[in-house]
């Protein structure tokens, strides 16, 4: 019996996908639950399973666009078989015969007759094999194929000042890669912002020392409670929750002809997977802790990374953060998520001479930018908003009292 693997729906807004790879050959023996192919759509990615054990008959080439809901594989369930492990190839070393796509030469050979062949090899191709450690044995016996593409290139193989020193000349080549749908997405919003939003950025600085110190004294305490690593996007994060509710105009979008304020924080954090840029949301940032909030972001990083984050989890933020200082930006302008009305971008830290009473003293300091749409954003609040960032990462205490002084909350309530 043979069972159809369709292909799922990764939201409701989403007709088609493009099926990027497959984990699998046509042919193999694959286990239930397997992950047999990896799909990609405009807002996510997914993986898809085999939903029995049997034998795989793929459908639907890698690179294909499909529709949701057609069929990619079927499986036969009545097949008998173990699952595909590498095998090593045999060569037979007697063996030549020519093909229609090239000529199979033969040369495994041993090491007595590899030694009495005269082959002449370039002192720069001696200093290529001693550096990846591979002897003329083991280079032989991996060409156990030569195509036509090897052939025309040997035999197009011109003189030149480098062929001369003995070095290959080397090609100059283009690649073309077509554009993932998660990319032609990305690409979109982009010009999107660009065209439909009034985009200012403020800019500030921050003196990370008493964070950093926070975050020195108590790392591995934190590691050993939680089993997690703490770092600077939990602050950041916990800060800017407490700075909307005091900002309420960048905690807001556009809706025709509405402007719609939300009293909760859901805050998207900006994560580079090796599918592009993603954005997981931390839903409530204004009710977790610190330690929830530091757990919560690694957790749906590591789901972003793995291509295991669901439509859902990305959908519905009312701000982003992004922290380009992971990269060694200094300084930058970071654009708006719509329609979302800000953005907070972090950025290096780097030690730098600054002015405290009256002295100049090294200090390590970040830069911190806010993009938003002045459409609903005055540029007293862009202002005062990282200013509240400023004052609660540089006294994090105050995250104890909704960005209150603690001696203020304690004389006035």
């Amino acid at each position: 019996m043979k069972i159809e693997i369709k292909i799922p729906s990764p939201g409701e807004s989403i007709t088609e996908v493009q099926l990027s790879s497959w984990f699998v050959a046509n042919g193999d023996f694959v286990e239930r639950n397997q992950e047999i192919a990896e799909l990609e759509s405009d807002k996510a990615t997914l993986t898809l399973t085999a939903s029995d054990t049997g034998s795989i008959a793929i459908l639907v080439q890698a690179g294909e666009t499909v529709s949701v809901g057609s069929i990619a594989c079927t499986i036969d369930v009545n097949a008998v078989g173990v699952s595909k492990k590498p095998e090593q190839k045999k060569v037979d070393t007697e063996k030549t015969s020519n093909e229609s796509s090239g000529v199979e030469v033969s040369l495994l050979q041993s090491k007595d007759k590899v030694a009495e062949q005269s082959i002449k090899i370039t002192p720069v191709a001696k200093e290529m094999l001693k550096e990846k450690g591979v002897s003329m044995e083991e280079l032989l016996t991996k060409m156990q194929r030569i195509g036509s593409k090897e052939v025309e290139f040997i035999l197009n193989y011109q003189d030149s000042p480098q062929s001369n020193s003995g070095a290959l000349k080397q090609e100059r080549t283009e690649e073309r890669v077509k554009m993932s749908p998660l990319r032609k997405k990305l690409s979109q919003r982009l010009v999107q912002v660009k065209n439909q939003t009034a985009m200012l950025t403020t800019f500030n600085e921050v003196n990370m020392t008493e964070v950093m110190r926070l975050r020195n004294t108590y790392k591995e305490e934190f590691q050993q409670k939680f089993g997690a690593k703490l770092g600077f996007m939990s602050f950041f994060t916990r800060a800017a929750a407490i700075a909307l509710q005091l900002h309420p105009s960048i905690n807001s979008m556009i809706d025709g002809e509405e402007i719609i304020h939300f009293t909760y924080s859901d805050i998207g954090i900006a994560v580079q997977t090796p599918k592009g840029l993603m954005v997981p949301v931390i839903r409530d940032c204004d009710k977790l802790t610190l330690a929830q909030t530091e757990l919560e972001i690694a957790r749906m990083a590591q789901k972003a990374r793995d291509a295991k984050i669901s439509l859902d989890e990305m959908s519905g933020g009312t701000f982003t953060i992004t922290n380009g200082g992971v990269f060694g930006s200094l300084l930058s302008t970071p654009i708006i998520n719509p329609p979302q009305a800000g953005i907070l971008g972090m950025h290096a830290i780097n030690d730098r001479p600054v002015a405290e009473n009256g002295q100049v003293v090294i200090r390590p300091m970040m830069y911190i930018a806010l993009s938003y749409d002045h459409r609903l954003v005055d540029g007293k609040d862009s202002v005062g908003f990282l200013v509240k960032i400023k004052e609660l990462i540089e006294n994090p205490e105050r995250m104890l009292f909704d960005g209150v002084d603690a001696g203020k909350k304690l004389i006035l309530g």
